[in-house]
């Protein structure tokens, strides 16, 4: 008897441990009540993934979802977060098998997930689903088209849901779920999800932006308002699926004043026949050696063939001639020095936006969020003075400038 008490109980203890309702947080699991669409704001680091992986998987397992969609940024995220990241399908559902010729994950019981990209909208048509999940909404290139086009696939079963996982930004496509009578939100900090994060990964997140504005949206999943008195309006941003050819494309680069987290600030951008500015990539990355980011600098050169690099060099100016230099032997670089204040250089850049002659061939999150938030005080933007930089190369000033050029060679 004592002997079955103590199955008993192992048994039940290796329950609780694979129960993710037991182990999960109130926000990470579907609402109750009735809603169409499950909208689960999150910090970075905050279980999103984890949420919405669990969630197709215990639907699948209940027999309640058969077809479903499954909608990244881009196919890539798609596969490597939703699908065979850490806390993606596979890890949460053992029983499933991801082909990705074919763009799709099967069950044994039959049921059929489809990966699609949010980058092809009209890739939807003909699909139908019983449920869908939406990762990093927010970083879609075309929000709302994509969201119109899943929706109108969201049909089969007697009641079609839809869960959307994301760290908010304000966009008007966020803004109009958030209305939306049909909609239930539910949100996590970063720091509600400790447990799983590693410490460092944690505190140094909380050193960096712990009470600004980027603080906020990323660690704390508010939506913040854009600042009144920045730069930019988030409506002078006119995004689009693909540039049209270029005749002159530029890699800008603003390098940082160390490598203790600072960011690189690395923005692609081209010229197109019609005088209209395209912004290509944003290759920014932080915590990097000069040697790193380098390389970094020279593969986005390479990768989009640009014609010439810009690098601004009013910190560590023979450092960033010679890492160029080494990671690119006889490119043509040049090294602009800034002599005017941060906000006044930014203003032909501003001005350009304002005309709608600049576009943004995907979306550039942080990029954005930085252009919409920089009011020419605090933290400088190292994104938006590369982009700067870029727009600066690309339409020069006819007389005067805030930059002086010199070459690298």
């Amino acid at each position: 008897m004592r002997r079955k008490i103590l199955e008993s109980l192992k048994n039940d203890a290796h329950l609780l441990l694979e129960s993710w309702r037991f182990w999960a947080r109130d926000e990470q699991l579907p609402p109750a009540g009735r809603w169409r669409i499950w909208l689960f704001l999150g910090g970075r680091g905050a279980g999103k993934t984890r949420a919405g992986a669990e969630w197709i998987a215990g639907g699948v397992i209940a027999g309640k979802m058969r077809r479903i969609g499954l909608v990244g940024a881009t196919f890539h995220d798609a596969r490597s977060v939703m699908i065979e990241g850490e806390s993606g399908l596979l890890s949460v559902s053992p029983s499933a098998e991801f082909e990705p010729s074919n763009r799709r994950v099967l069950w044994p019981n039959g049921a059929v997930a489809d990966v699609i990209s949010a980058e092809e909208p009209d890739y939807v048509r003909g699909h139908q689903f019983d449920a869908v999940w939406a990762d990093e909404f927010c970083k879609w290139a075309e929000p709302q088209a994509a969201l119109d086009m899943v929706l109108m696939a969201l049909r089969l079963g007697r009641d079609p849901r839809m869960a959307i996982t994301t760290t908010p930004r304000n966009i008007k496509a966020l803004r109009d779920l958030l209305a939306a009578s049909d909609v239930a939100t539910t949100r996590s900090a970063t720091a509600a999800n400790a447990p799983n994060l590693a410490e460092t990964f944690l505190s140094g997140l909380e050193l960096r932006f712990a009470g600004t504005r980027l603080g906020r949206q990323e660690l704390n999943a508010e939506l913040i308002e854009d600042n009144d008195a920045a730069l930019w309006r988030r409506e002078w941003i006119d995004r689009v699926r693909e540039a049209p050819p270029l005749t002159r494309v530029v890699v800008a680069v603003d390098p940082p004043a160390s490598i203790a987290g600072d960011e690189c600030g690395i923005v692609v951008a081209g010229t197109s026949e019609a005088g209209d500015a395209y912004v290509l990539a944003d290759r920014s990355v932080g915590g990097l050696s000069p040697a790193s980011w380098a390389a970094r600098v020279a593969d986005a050169y390479e990768d989009f063939e640009a014609d010439s690099i810009v690098a601004e060099a009013n910190q560590g100016g023979d450092m960033v001639k010679q890492v160029l230099l080494d990671a690119l032997p006889g490119a043509p670089a040049r090294l602009v020095h800034a002599t005017r204040d941060k906000r006044t250089r930014a203003q032909p850049a501003v001005a350009l936006y304002e005309q709608h002659r600049v576009h943004h061939a995907g979306a550039f999150a942080e990029l954005e969020d930085q252009m919409c938030s920089y009011d020419g005080e605090g933290k400088s933007p190292d994104r938006m003075d590369a982009l700067v930089w870029a727009l600066a190369a690309l339409f020069p000033p006819v007389r005067g400038g805030a930059a002086r050029v010199r070459s690298l060679a």
